[in-house]
């Protein structure tokens, strides 16, 4: 299969390297000067410094030249980006569609299947590729399972039987909302685990967080039309584990450095990548009043974020809630 992948960040580069091996793989990227500099090092030094390209990946800067024999297209953009890229593409044809990205579009709310039905034309078949997955370790060949959701049954299988690999397992799904609310929301628990660990709060109250979290992105995830197992699967419970957990976490970073009492800007400066979580949690905020569901930790997280409570309060607040009956 003959398959680019648009953007060369940590997640773009990876699953090129990954997929390199069995399929045709284009990497494209915006900027010349790093695809040169790419070709050059047969290394993505910014993000991937340590993990060499296989001989047969291609890289390019010319993006009509790398849509023209593709199969598949995969969007390894945030997902702020999302949007304008789905109008860059939508003028070709003869390839399906599949974003990376976990989030919601800032100022709707809506997540990124909904953008690609507002921007792409219907013969386009598209998906999102989801799960527990930190960028290194895809990189480096270790085992790794995710989810390829689309509403086409055949596109989804299709797509996630090419893909599929030894050490990358990619399962079909047609519940998009579930994957989609799974992965965005998770970015958001993990802020609060990263101030979880911060303040040394413990392994039981981690614990505690991440059950209590998942709870959350159920609540929402069903309410948006999501299904109760997609929730409890890879790209729910899976990647909300490994974002709480794994030192490799963007997100998680960004709590740790709230617990240092640290301000946004600066975190955001210092980490050089995007953080999904922090954007998602104003979309999670606005969903969560217009849907009526109950999400204390997403609201603590949103407060310390963009109301400036300090984490301490933030903790506090969450340890003081009234007790109530676990599944209501």
């Amino acid at each position: 299969m003959n398959i680019t992948v648009i953007g060369a960040g940590a997640w773009g580069t990876a699953l090129a390297i990954s997929l390199a091996a069995r399929h045709r793989v284009t990497l494209w990227a915006r900027d010349a000067e790093q695809i040169a500099a790419m070709r050059v090092s047969r290394c993505n030094l910014r993000y991937l410094p340590d993990v060499a390209f296989p001989e047969t990946l291609l890289l390019s800067s010319d993006f009509s030249a790398s849509l023209a024999d593709a199969e598949l297209v995969i969007l390894a953009v945030p997902t702020a980006a999302l949007r304008v890229t789905l109008q860059g593409i939508s003028h070709y044809a003869g390839f399906g569609v599949v974003w990376l990205c976990k989030g919601f579009e800032a100022g709707t709310s809506l997540l990124p299947h909904q953008v690609a039905e507002q921007v792409l034309p219907p013969e386009f078949p598209r998906g999102v590729l989801s799960g527990p997955s930190f960028a290194l370790e895809v990189a480096r060949g270790l085992p790794t399972a995710l989810v390829l959701a689309a509403g086409n049954d055949a596109f989804a299988q299709r797509v996630a039987q090419n893909l599929h690999h030894s050490r990358l397992r990619v399962y079909a799904s047609n519940d998009v909302i579930g994957v989609e609310v799974g992965g965005a929301v998770k970015n958001v628990m993990a802020i609060a685990a990263g101030v979880c660990d911060g303040m040394q709060l413990g392994s039981n109250a981690r614990a505690a967080l991440i059950t209590r979290g998942l709870a959350e992105i159920t609540r929402l995830g069903l309410k948006m039309g999501g299904r109760q197992e997609t929730l409890g699967g890879l790209s729910g419970a899976g990647d909300l584990i490994l974002t709480c957990t794994g030192d490799l976490s963007r997100n998680r970073r960004v709590g740790l450095l709230l617990a240092q009492e640290q301000s946004l800007d600066d975190i955001l400066c210092r980490l050089g990548h995007v953080a999904e979580g922090v954007y998602a949690v104003r979309e999670v905020h606005v969903l969560a009043q217009r849907l009526d569901v109950d999400m204390p930790i997403s609201e603590a997280v949103y407060r310390v974020l963009y109301d400036h409570v300090p984490t301490h309060e933030m903790v506090a607040s969450l340890l003081n809630r009234t007790a109530s009956l676990e599944f209501n």
